[in-house]
């Protein structure tokens, strides 16, 4: 194998453009699917998103997820295909077309042409495509857009179309007449998934309203929080065992707030247990009885001219009602047929009549009211108020606020609206639903068990129709009589169009690639079996559909090799955003369930919601979006996507902090690229080949410092691996991050150092090239996932041109069992060592700070006390305490004195006015013979006898020492270890410290500089004459550490050393006592 190039700065933009580059040139990606083709297969299923809107930093954190698992799985040895996909139809294409075209209404839109506006659709959906293709590139998102599935294309159309079909044979498809959130703004009726994205508080009037009975005095309070739908009230509801009231108003509140009132003497009619919330009124209790006693009493009507009753038996009479509860409102609920669910099967149940008040733009239709009529519902609400008032029908109105659907695409209120629509009857298949759910792997589980299986438990019918133009048509043909056939393929529809020219109906051409969407198929008209024209019904599907049919009609399943979906089916892995809990999550599920009677998923990593760095939304409005190309464009795709993996758990909110990145960056990147630049510059000077069985050193006749290193290289591989297959990316990834800096980096590297600057070759040197080729290799291949573009570079410079995406996972893989496991062994016993030798450097820092020592100021001595033996370890620690001799002692009395304190309270009782004599005494004894006089009974102070009990011992390190005890973890517990160090000071020792000072200011120097490893320098240096003498043999020590060919240095004044042109000399300062100057030219 090659040795090693060597490496320059990181450049991370530059870096990553050249890999794309590359992967472009060697087709990389389709070398990753292929060299694994034959293998277990991991299903991935790609949520399509519309191109017609541009991708956002909520994209990149998606796609993030879906990459680095797919990267991840193939890496293991499977075999993944990864196909795009786009979402073309629905409504966010209709309402941009229609924005840019000013066509805001239905008729507008047919005006323009059906034909012509879905050719704009179809256009506009790939408006972003290229911006899409650009970031899915360049963060590094390998999935084949090249071969998509695309929901607009004919064949995929067909397959939907067919699952229908499959739906339908099975009597799961029904027409029916159903209340459904409508916006009024879009044309449209919403599912019941797609309402739960759009829930928003708001704070509205709400009102109680009084009915007056017929041949009675007494009127019935009900509370609509929605009085639009006053004028469509036709019944009201109670609860047959509700106790209600009949009230007489006996005289006014003291205040009164907004419409309303009641007049002296009239009477009410509430549940008892609402009195005190409604009435505002001082009131006596008349009458008291249940509710079925109000069944079937008549009242008018609101608004007379609304609704016509002619023909309803049941109309403006009080009903009864199970649902009917007392926990708000009045105990009375007023049915508007046509504007609720539980209004609509009540009346449906009775025979109320089912009439619209408002139509289809959400505006009163003509004859509801003279002040009503053709406005806007939501505006009315004060001039409906003003209406009730004035007939004294308003009893009083108040603010109330509530969560209520807005459509998630406008933000306008939603109107629940009956009107025709088709379903699946999903409650028929709900225990399938709840079963399938039970065998996915969700991550985290509490969305499947709760969210999402709370949902299936209340599953209702699917609504899949639209009153729209651009979508998947619904196949379905009905008759005027109600015969109904349902289309599954285009060869189903040329065999129909067939029967119907037979039977003398005209019909247009309807070729092999005949376009199935509007309004081409809108022009076939079929027979039925009695001879009728069938028409087809003027709907499309629910785009959500379309994307739930992506399993299969990726693959124009069951036309098209019907085996390349069998063996791509069920999906092993999805990932979306938590939104789509109720959307695709539910969809898939749902057409899977209705056409296969199978799961559909085998895994889902559920996404949290992204926000900013503060935790709030991201909006245009707010100015806090995002642009992941000002990171991508600056710190990087690699340091990008470890931030947003880092962060925080997937299913977490993401605070993205555009800092974040950059500490990312810093800390990890620069960090573990540092390293490599370390390892490789070294290799190729040396022309290191670490295939070279003539030089190989096996792991156990290496150093103590490499085995540690692949002791923990092994150890946090395996825990890696693990976190992965718990979903825990994010944990993974921080303790790889901690890996890199603190033991590769901030250890091993920083202690290794010395040995690859020797010339020589040597076999202490050829083992830490080894080591360090090993661990950067497994390194690569554990970030590869996550970190695509900077582990490809350092792999490929290490492995021989070989891309890591190539390379197998570094442990074996219980599913695929592929590869081999390449990790070194686990030495827990070498790694406890250095873990104990890492705290006790830690306490030699701690130490030296309390007592104002420098760090590269050695102490002569320093002891152990306690512990295991880590004498092979003693070189490493004494250069980390920087002591020039480490030994071992097992008493640690050695090191300290005893002190004697008073005890205050005891000798104040028994001294009293006498204790400062006493406490004069006690400074001047000596503490050791003392303690022997006290032992014996001999103890005596300015006269008084002394006993242990008086005094407080304190044991203390003794003068010139100091000592720092830490506790590590011992085979049976924690055990003490004891660290002392000798601070006396000597000549040798400034000198050496001196020294070690200047070296550290000249290198840093060079590193400014940006000079070669092998560049020598010549140097200079000017001591002042408070300085410490250097001594003959630490000035040598400085030129070699620097590779100074040359080297002087000079003793001066200090007001002589500041004379000197400072554009060519450095300076620092020690410890605020002296200045130090130096100058070096690079030979």
């Amino acid at each position: 194998m090659p040795a090693p190039k060597p490496v320059g700065d990181l450049d991370p933009v530059s870096l990553e453009e050249s890999v794309m580059r590359l992967w472009s040139d060697e087709e990389t990606f389709q070398q990753s699917i292929e060299s694994r083709r034959g293998n277990t297969p991991f299903i991935f299923l790609e949520g399509p998103p519309t191109a017609n809107g541009r991708p956002g930093i909520h994209h990149v954190v998606a796609r993030t997820y879906k990459d680095l698992v797919c990267r991840w799985k193939a890496m293991e040895g499977h075999f993944v295909e990864r196909k795009g996909g786009w979402d073309t139809h629905g409504l966010p294409v209709e309402i941009e077309v229609q924005k840019r075209l000013d066509l805001m209404s239905n008729e507008a839109i047919e005006e323009f042409g059906i034909a012509e506006f879905n050719e704009e659709c179809r256009k506009s959906v790939w408006t972003y495509e290229e911006a899409w293709r650009e970031m899915t590139e360049r963060m590094a998102f390998w999935v084949d857009l090249d071969q998509p599935y695309v929901t607009l294309d004919n064949n995929f159309v067909e397959s939907c179309w067919w699952a229908l079909k499959q739906m339908f044979d099975k009597g799961l498809l029904y027409r029916g007449h159903k209340v459904l959130p409508y916006c009024p703004q879009t044309g449209t009726s919403y599912s019941s998934h797609e309402v739960a994205l759009g829930y928003k508080e708001v704070e509205e009037p709400s009102v109680y309203v009084k009915f007056r009975l017929e041949n009675s005095n007494s009127s019935i309070l009900a509370w609509t929080t929605t009085p639009w739908t006053l004028p469509g009230n036709v019944g009201l509801a109670v609860g047959p065992e509700v106790s209600y009231v009949k009230v007489r108003v006996l005289e006014e509140p003291s205040s009164w707030e907004g419409f309303g009132g009641a007049l002296i003497g009239e009477e009410l009619i509430l549940a008892k247990d609402l009195m005190k919330e409604v009435l505002r009124h001082h009131v006596e209790v008349i009458e008291e009885f249940p509710g079925s006693e109000l069944i079937g009493l008549s009242y008018a009507p609101l608004f007379p001219e609304a609704v016509d009753g002619a023909e309803s038996s049941s109309a403006w009479t009080v009903l009864g009602a199970d649902w009917v509860t007392t926990t708000d409102g009045t105990g009375v609920v007023h049915t508007a047929v046509m504007y609720g669910e539980d209004d609509y099967n009540l009346g449906m149940e009775v025979g109320l009549p089912a009439q619209h008040t408002v139509d289809m733009d959400g505006r009163f239709v003509t004859g509801t009211h003279p002040r009503l009529d053709s406005r806007y519902v939501k505006d009315c609400d004060e001039e409906i108020m003003e209406i009730l008032s004035e007939s004294n029908l308003l009893y009083r109105e108040k603010s109330y606020s509530h969560d209520y659907p807005h459509c998630w695409r406008t933000d306008h209120p939603l109107l629940y609206y009956a009107m025709d629509s088709w379903f699946v009857r999903m409650t028929a298949v709900k225990d399938r639903l709840l079963e399938f759910n039970d065998q996915v792997e969700w991550a985290p589980d509490w969305v499947g068990e709760g969210r999402f299986g709370e949902w299936l438990r209340n599953v209702k019918d699917w609504a899949i129709s639209r009153e729209r133009y651009w979508g998947t048509p619904l196949p379905v043909w009905r008759s005027a009589s109600g015969d109904m056939k349902c289309v599954g393929s285009i060869s189903e529809l040329q065999v129909e169009v067939d029967k119907a020219r037979a039977a003398g109906i005209d019909n247009p051409e309807c070729p092999d690639d005949v376009d199935l969407h509007r309004p081409i198929v809108d022009q076939f008209v079929l027979v039925s079996e009695n001879g009728e024209p069938m028409n087809r019904e003027p709907f499309v599907m629910d785009c959500w559909f379309d994307s739930g049919c992506a399993s299969f009609a990726q693959w124009h399943h069951p036309f098209d090799n019907p085996e390349t979906f069998e063996n791509n089916f069920p999906i092993d892995y999805i990932c979306e955003g938590v939104d789509q809990t109720r959307g695709w999550f539910y969809t898939l599920l749902a057409v899977s369930t209705t056409v296969f009677d199978s799961l559909c998923y085998k895994r889902c990593l559920s996404l949290g919601l992204i926000l900013d760095a503060e935790g709030k939304k991201m909006s245009k409005s707010r100015g806090n979006i995002v642009d992941p190309w000002d990171h991508f464009n600056r710190e990087g795709a690699d340091a990008t996507r470890w931030y947003m993996v880092t962060a925080g758990a997937p299913w977490n909110p993401l605070k993205f902090d555009p800092n974040g990145v950059r500490e990312t960056y810093g800390k990890m990147f620069l960090t573990l690229w540092n390293c490599y630049r370390f390892h490789a510059d070294y290799a190729a000077l040396d022309g290191f080949d670490p295939d070279d069985s003539t030089k190989s050193i096996p792991i156990q006749d290496r150093t103590p410092l490499d085995r540690w290193i692949l002791s923990r290289l092994s150890n946090i591989s395996h825990s890696y691996h693990q976190q992965f297959e718990d979903w825990n990316f994010h944990k993974a990834c921080r303790d790889l991050e901690e890996f890199v800096v603190n033991d590769l980096s901030n250890w091993y590297v920083r202690r290794s150092r010395r040995r690859l600057w020797d010339e020589n070759e040597s076999s202490d040197k050829r083992a830490c090239q080894l080591t360090l080729h090993e661990v950067l290799t497994v390194l690569c291949r554990l970030m590869a996932p996550v970190a695509p573009y900077m582990s490809d570079v350092i792999h490929r410079n290490l492995c021989g041109g070989e891309s890591v995406h190539l390379a197998d996972w570094p442990m074996l893989s219980a599913e695929s069992n592929v590869g081999d496991d390449i990790l070194p062994p686990i030495d827990m016993m070498v790694e406890a060592k250095m873990e104990m030798v890492r705290t006790l450097a830690e306490a030699g820092r701690r130490i030296r700070i309390e007592a104002s020592r420098r760090q590269r100021l050695p102490c002569q001595s320093g002891w152990i006390v306690g512990g295991p033996d880590i004498s092979e370890f003693h070189e490493i620690l004494a250069d980390e305490l920087n002591v020039e001799l480490l030994e071992t002692e097992k008493d640690l009395d050695r090191f300290q004195r005893v002190e004697l304190a008073p005890n205050r309270k005891a000798l104040g009782k028994k001294c009293r006015q006498d204790l400062p004599s006493v406490l004069k005494e006690l400074d001047s004894v000596d503490p050791e013979s003392f303690l022997l006089e006290i032992e014996a009974g001999l103890g005596a102070l300015a006269g008084y006898e002394i006993i242990a009990e008086d005094i407080e011992i304190r044991r203390v390190e003794k003068e010139g020492f100091a000592a720092s005890t830490v506790s590590i973890d011992g085979p049976e517990g924690p055990i003490d270890v004891s660290l002392v160090l000798d601070l006396a000071l000597t000549e040798n020792l400034l000198s050496k410290g001196l020294a070690r000072d200047i070296i550290r200011r000249i290198q840093s120097k060079r590193k400014d500089l940006d000079l070669e490893v092998d560049t020598t320098i010549s140097l200079e240096v000017w001591l002042p004459e408070n300085a410490p003498e250097l001594s003959e043999i630490d000035s040598k020590h400085v030129s070699s550490e620097v590779r100074a060919s040359s080297s002087k240095f000079h003793r001066m004044k200090s007001e002589d050393i500041s004379e000197l042109d400072s554009s060519l000399v450095d300076v620092f300062s020690l410890d605020g006592e002296f200045d130090i100057s130096f100058k070096i030219i690079p030979s």
